[in-house]
């Protein structure tokens, strides 16, 4: 528990005291007087009514009842603690793959679209947890740190292409080992990761991928997106459409979505595999994995202004003037 003058500024209606102390003792000398000016002091007992001694203690009693009601207001000792409370939240890092085989229009309108509105269709269904973006290739590279700011995760998303990635190729090692650096602060029992991808161009490391999340305490859920039939890969240049991708051949490339890979990273990782192009369904079974294994995050949090004990120092204050008026029903002094 600490402790706090609550509305210090108040502190200045203290002065308010030596001036009442000087206006009762103004006002006693005053009355004082004129009995005096009315007879002489020998003569006071016979002609004024004889107060009860107790009467005596009023000025003290009007001094610390004023005191008391200036403690109320400022609430003297207002106090906060220090709430410490358990969370079950995730800490959620979107793996994104974006070599060009995600171009493949096999889902409308491709299969990179249908990875970002899995994204920001799981978002909106989050509440607190943190969010980050990595997009991979035969490379990978952060796009977005851990936030709780889904508007801005939106925005980036918005911006990601398949031109952002020179070297082409899935390879999970690299994005799993982009992905566990920024997990760096983060308990191993809530890193969590949503890789999505279509499985194809797979470099091989898929293997050496779960050994590092194993050892990073990072469980996946692997979404695949793409159909098993495929589509051609369009090319585009400056957003324009070149043309589809041909073989060395001459023959048009057909992508196809290949799952033994992500199978593979989910299960041996504490995660499910999930089929990525319903997105009625998607969305809600991720949410439902992230949820399964969400680890306990916990978070201090202070109340400010919790306990407040105005409330005592203005009942002794009506206490005592609660005596004075009981006992002085002449509101008046003692000489």
């Amino acid at each position: 528990m600490s402790w706090d003058l609550g509305n210090y500024w108040y502190l200045f209606l203290l002065l308010l005291l030596p001036l009442l102390s000087f206006i009762v003792i103004r006002f006693l000398r005053w009355k004082k007087a004129r009995k005096a000016l009315f007879a002489e002091s020998k003569f006071h007992e016979a002609l004024f009514e004889k107060n009860s001694s107790f009467v005596k203690f009023f000025p003290f009693l009007y001094l610390m009842a004023v005191l008391f009601l200036i403690f109320s207001i400022i609430d003297l000792l207002n106090g906060f603690e220090t709430v410490k409370s358990e969370q079950k939240l995730s800490n959620v890092m979107f793996v994104l793959d974006i070599s060009n085989s995600m171009n493949a229009e096999d889902i409308e309108p491709s299969r990179l679209d249908q990875a970002k509105n899995l994204v920001i269709n799981t978002m909106q269904k989050m509440k607190n947890d943190k969010v980050g973006i990595v997009v991979f290739a035969g490379d990978a590279v952060s796009v977005m740190p851990l936030t709780t700011d889904y508007g801005a995760a939106e925005t980036y998303l918005s911006e990601i292409e398949t031109t952002a990635m020179r070297v082409q190729g899935t390879d999970f090692l690299n994005a799993i080992q982009i992905t566990s650096e920024k997990f760096k602060n983060v308990a191993k029992g809530s890193r969590k990761v949503v890789l999505i991808s279509d499985g194809e161009d797979n470099e091989g490391n898929d293997n050496a991928a779960v050994r590092l999340a194993n050892n990073e305490g990072i469980s996946i859920t692997a979404v695949g997106v793409g159909t098993e039939e495929g589509a051609p890969v369009p090319t585009y240049e400056n957003g324009q459409l070149m043309g589809y991708k041909l073989d060395n051949s001459g023959q048009m490339v057909v992508t196809k979505r290949q799952t033994e890979a992500l199978v593979n990273m989910s299960a041996s990782t504490g995660g499910s595999y999930i089929d990525g192009n319903s997105m009625k369904d998607a969305p809600d079974r991720i949410i439902e994995d992230l949820k399964r294994k969400g680890g306990m995050s916990q978070t201090s949090v202070n109340s400010q202004n919790a306990n407040h004990y105005y409330q005592y120092f203005l009942g002794v204050s009506i206490f005592f003037f609660l005596i004075i008026f009981l006992f002085n029903p002449k509101r008046d002094f003692s000489i």
